[in-house]
């Protein structure tokens, strides 16, 4: 064997310790006291030399991520929370702390690319343009891009939105597809974006809009747990299918590695149904709502076949 191959069976022999040492380990020792620290690259190196994991989550993403008086819940933040026992596995540290930090819509990017955040498991869409700037988990769920409106308002379709005030949250792939619809067809429409999905309900439940344009389990849960839910009709012609995912930064094989045989052991395993019909098809906390949405086909499509492909 050359040079070359020599060093590289060494390196592979040498990580293949660590691997082994961080599993002995866990419970009992860090791999901080292992001399496999030097390994580590990327966000993984940065975990384990922070001391502390650092999630980005939402404040009312319902049922995906969001406060529920007490702490952060919900589907995808459970995924999120799944990836940090398996870090706490491979870095061999079981009390590693995690964070949390609050992210919106327009600022969760800049907040991962600052290093602010590590890893952000919420209403995320993996799009081919944000492949430019972060990368993007395995898919844990597909939707439809629609709106939700007032009963009795006449809207049933986007065309009935032509020259009538429309919100949408801002720096979401929704307000890039209503933006386009508007030029495209020339409804002119008057489209606000709010800072925060809460901010998007509001302005409809206030009639400064007609209809608030979101991805669909987004707004069937501002339906389901509003006081009036009869009050309000989820509608219209899909604008486009899209999927969320975690996001991190780009280029961090290792950790890509990691999140993606957390997410696809799940969907495989059965664990990401179970996980799905308690969020969605069982009441949830803080009130005990049950959003009775069920398991798409799409959805069911994507757990048999874990993909990280964007849909657009």
């Amino acid at each position: 064997m050359h040079g070359t191959g020599r060093a590289r069976a060494a390196r592979f022999a040498h990580s293949a310790r660590c691997a082994l040492m961080a599993l002995v380990t866990f419970g009992a020792a860090s791999l901080a006291d292992t001399a496999c620290a030097d390994e580590l690259t990327g966000t993984l190196k940065k975990i384990h030399d922070d001391g502390v994991v650092v999630l980005g989550v939402r404040e009312a993403s319902i049922p995906f991520s969001y406060f529920d008086g007490k702490s952060t819940v919900g589907y995808s933040q459970t995924i999120a929370l799944q990836i940090v026992d398996e870090i706490k596995k491979t870095l061999g540290m079981p009390q590693l702390k995690v964070r949390e930090i609050t992210v919106t819509s327009s600022n969760r990017t800049p907040m991962l690319l600052n290093n602010q955040i590590d890893l952000e498991c919420g209403s995320t869409t993996h799009t081919v343009e944000r492949e430019n700037v972060a990368a993007f988990s395995n898919s844990f769920f597909q939707y439809a891009v629609r709106m939700i409106v007032r009963k009795g308002s006449g809207i049933t379709d986007f065309q009935d939105l032509a020259g009538k005030p429309v919100v949408t949250t801002a720096g979401t792939s929704d307000e890039r597809l209503l933006r386009r619809l508007n030029t495209d067809k020339h409804l002119n429409m008057r489209i606000s974006s709010a800072r925060d999905h809460s901010e998007a309900f509001a302005a409809l439940k206030d009639d400064k809009a007609v209809a608030f344009v979101m991805d669909e389990p987004i707004v069937y849960g501002f339906k389901a747990t509003d006081p009036r839910p009869d009050d309000f009709v989820v509608t219209g012609t899909p604008l486009g299918y899209e999927v969320y995912a975690c996001m991190f930064r780009k280029g961090d094989e290792p950790f890509r590695t990691l999140v993606n045989g957390v997410i696809a052991r799940g969907q495989t395993s059965g664990d990401a149904e179970r996980l799905y019909k308690q969020w969605f098809t069982q009441p949830i906390p803080p009130r005990g709502i049950n959003l009775n949405f069920s398991l798409s086909e799409q959805n069911r499509a994507l757990f048999a076949h874990p993909n990280d492909r964007a849909l657009d």
